[in-house]
């Protein structure tokens, strides 16, 4: 947090909860400090958010609003309480995607950690110049792998800093508690090394070993200085992700959201997903389209929860399909990490669908009676109408989650997808797209699979329950958690996931059942229910009062 910003949390001259008496106004008028009067917080409010409809474009909007979180924290925030819905999209996913590209050219000011290779000799010391002295969430990236876009170096210090505002948002993580951090190891992005206004280190990046000693030395620091802070991963390249997550998840508090939240949430709609079709997760085929470390996340979490219903591990796996940009992944490839290899099918299975080569998803789709499709790669219109009327027309309800980002990588469009099915589908996607329309005149939402609904959650039950581990126990229990808040459950007709609107709320369930497992787990100190709600409440920072009373 920068000095103004860490003032104006204090300032009454900028916001107030309450309205000021007549004597408090006639005393700062007679000041001099204000021309008539000093507005109220919701008076602020309403003025910050004509201000951001004034602005042209959604990037616009969001220069203005990382611009007040700036000036005045307490403001950004409550600002973003007032209409949830609105501002999620215009301070993360999508158009936090802009705001990445173009991070050298739109920079003002400093937020957060660049922790650079040069410097690499003295990480220590730079984690000991941070602003927070107390932290409670660290939120880590390289730049290499960002949403949908790829190697954005520097520039990839946005999505830090637009995740831990949803934590402070959904999570109420006190904002003073919270630190971006962007691992700056170079860039092979040759528009940023050309770009004589690009901000990071402007060389390609260091080889795998040079890497992971880096991150070695800078996991060393955390554990140093922040012993018991969650440590957030945050997207990572594939060859990265999954080994580092293995290498530290038992040595601190971590996780990869890209792996594990994603997974969580896809998880958590499915539940929903599988309740209105019928038919129990354990029964469907299911095939995701994309093998980086966010698809194998999703089906790994899948996996198990096909064996919890009561499959053995071996049939859970002959369920799952993994078709990436070669095709279906086959025991005899020799491109394969041990994560998808987890996932791959004897060349045997599908000998005889007379296919040269490797299968891909129309042959897949075609051959297998598919009854969930997902989609992480990035790949525009991947799910074309073919694919998508074959696989409606072996199953009633074709459950088909389109959930690469942002927008315009989506797999398919939703209107597409329900004017192809017949109104059967069951959507969720992974960007914001309008409401389906039907004849009778009713507007259906779309369920955005937004790791918004689980990672603000998991920080908060972690801090609250003082958790020392990230378990995929703690995990499925989010999941298992937001889907029993799906809509669909009581309305086959309303979207898979709760609304924007209630995403706070819904958080706090989340984060009970999140601290209740690693009660369970023993990775948490013994407590009732009841301790574990109080504790989440006194962790909530809310921007009209403030910092909570410390759970420890």
């Amino acid at each position: 947090m920068d000095e103004d910003a860490g003032h104006a949390l204090d300032d009454p001259l900028r916001t107030k909860g309450t309205s000021f008496t007549h004597e408090e106004r006639r005393e700062l008028g007679l000041l001099g400090l204000l021309p008539h009067a000093v507005t109220t917080l919701d008076e602020q409010v309403r003025r910050s958010w004509g201000e951001v409809r004034r602005q042209a474009t959604d990037l616009d909007r969001y220069i203005y609003l990382r611009a007040l979180q700036d000036r005045n924290e307490r403001l950004f925030y409550a600002v973003l309480a007032a209409d949830v819905p609105t501002a999620l999209p215009l301070v993360y996913t999508p158009t936090v995607a802009e705001g990445c590209r173009r991070f050298s050219e739109i920079w003002r000011r400093p937020r957060g950690l660049y922790l650079s290779w040069p410097d690499r000799d003295h990480l220590v010391e730079a984690l000991r110049n941070r602003r927070q002295r107390e932290v409670d969430v660290i939120v880590v990236t390289d730049g290499q792998r960002i949403l949908g876009i790829g190697d954005q170096g520097v520039g990839g210090m946005g999505i830090p800093v637009g995740k831990l505002s949803l934590y402070t948002l959904i999570g109420g993580i006190d904002p003073a508690r919270t630190l971006p951090i962007l691992l700056d190891v170079g860039t092979d992005n040759p528009t940023l090394l050309d770009d004589p206004f690009y901000l990071g280190w402007r060389h390609h990046r260091v080889d795998d070993d040079a890497y992971l000693e880096f991150v070695d030395a800078f996991v060393a620091a955390v554990r140093s200085e922040l012993p018991d802070v969650l440590l957030q991963w945050e997207d990572f390249a594939t060859p990265h992700a999954h080994p580092i997550l293995e290498r530290y998840r038992d040595r601190l508090l971590t996780f990869n959201d890209d792996i594990q939240g994603t997974a969580a949430v896809a998880l958590g709609a499915l539940r929903g997903a599988t309740e209105v079709a019928g038919v129990p997760l354990r029964d469907q085929q299911v095939v995701m389209l994309g093998a980086g470390s966010a698809g194998i996340g999703v089906l790994e979490m899948v996996r198990q929860e096909m064996v919890d219903q009561g499959l053995t591990a071996d049939e859970a796996r002959a369920r799952c399909w993994v078709v990436d940009v070669r095709g279906l992944l086959t025991t005899d490839r020799d491109d394969l990490s041990d994560a998808q290899r987890a996932f791959a099918h004897d060349p045997a299975e599908v000998a005889g669908w007379g296919v040269e080569g490797l299968p891909g998803l129309a042959d897949v789709v075609t051959h297998v009676a598919v009854g969930v499709l997902v989609g992480l790669s990035t790949a525009q219109g991947a799910f074309t109408e073919g694919i998508v009327r074959t696989m409606a027309g072996r199953v009633e309800r074709p459950i088909v989650f389109p959930l690469s980002n942002p927008t315009e990588n989506a797999e398919a469009r939703p209107a597409d997808l329900d004017a192809w099915t017949d109104g059967r589908a069951l959507i969720a996607t992974g960007s914001p797209f309008p409401p389906l329309h039907r004849d009778d005149g009713n507007d259906v939402p779309v369920a955005q699979c937004n790791n918004v609904y689980i990672f603000p959650a998991v920080g908060l039950a972690v801090t609250a329950a003082r958790a020392t581990r990230v378990t995929d126990g703690m995990m499925r229990a989010a999941a298992g958690a937001l889907g029993d808040a799906s809509p669909a459950l009581s309305d086959p007709r309303a979207p898979l996931l709760p609304r924007w609107a209630d995403v706070r709320d819904v958080a706090d369930d989340i984060a009970l059942a999140v601290a209740r497992q690693a009660v369970a787990e023993g990775v948490a100190p013994a407590a009732s229910d009841d301790e574990l709600r109080a504790a989440i409440r006194r962790t909530r920072w809310e921007p009209s009062y403030g910092a909570p009373e410390r759970p420890r």
